[in-house]
């Protein structure tokens, strides 16, 4: 649970920074200009869709899918609401500290919810199926999930810029980094 709400408020820290969203946001932030819904009900939706998904490449969820889910979307929209109470216009000397803040935490965060093993969340679930299905390496159908969301999300008016690509090549090394060397050794994965 702290994993995820974790999760979600470096999430909310990537956007507030308007320095670009991390990929899924980019398609998030895309969907929301386009229906005027909120962010939340949106990231509820892109993960019933992704799920949905699931079905034809034969992936379970697990507790910790649907608590995925259900704890980004519910706690997306108050994270968002905080830190535009606390900075309202974050100029550019607090912005990046706020999207290279974010990118870390998300890496941390990301390590504990999956190193409980509880289920992936659904983006993540998306992509292990794709891999068993297909046999292609991991690298290359994560690149191509990436790659979809984040052109469907700008071609939706989502907003893309460095710290997107920051977190694409970062987000892999931190996940691991952190596993290893700060979350398993205090036993908080397996």
């Amino acid at each position: 649970m702290l994993g995820l709400l974790l999760f979600t408020f470096s999430m909310a820290m990537v956007i507030h920074s308007g320095q670009g969203n991390t990929p899924w946001d980019v398609l998030h932030e895309g969907v929301v200009r386009t229906t005027g819904l909120s962010f939340g009900w949106v990231v509820l939706a892109t993960s019933l869709v992704v799920l949905l998904c699931w079905i034809p490449l034969r992936q379970r969820p697990g507790i910790g899918t649907v608590a995925n889910a259900l704890i980004i979307a519910l706690a997306i929209d108050p994270s968002l609401a905080l830190l535009e109470r606390v900075a309202p216009d974050p100029g550019l000397l607090a912005a990046v500290p706020l999207a290279l803040t974010g990118i870390v935490l998300n890496g941390i965060a990301t390590a504990a919810y999956i190193g409980v093993r509880l289920g992936p969340g659904t983006r993540d679930g998306l992509m292990t199926g794709l891999v068993a299905r297909t046999g292609w390496p991991v690298w290359r159908i994560r690149t191509a999930i990436e790659t979809v969301v984040v052109v469907t999300g700008v071609l939706l008016g989502g907003t893309f810029g460095w710290s997107t690509v920051l977190f694409a090549l970062a987000i892999g090394p931190v996940v691991q980094w952190s596993s290893w060397k700060w979350l398993a050794p205090r036993g908080l994965v397996g």
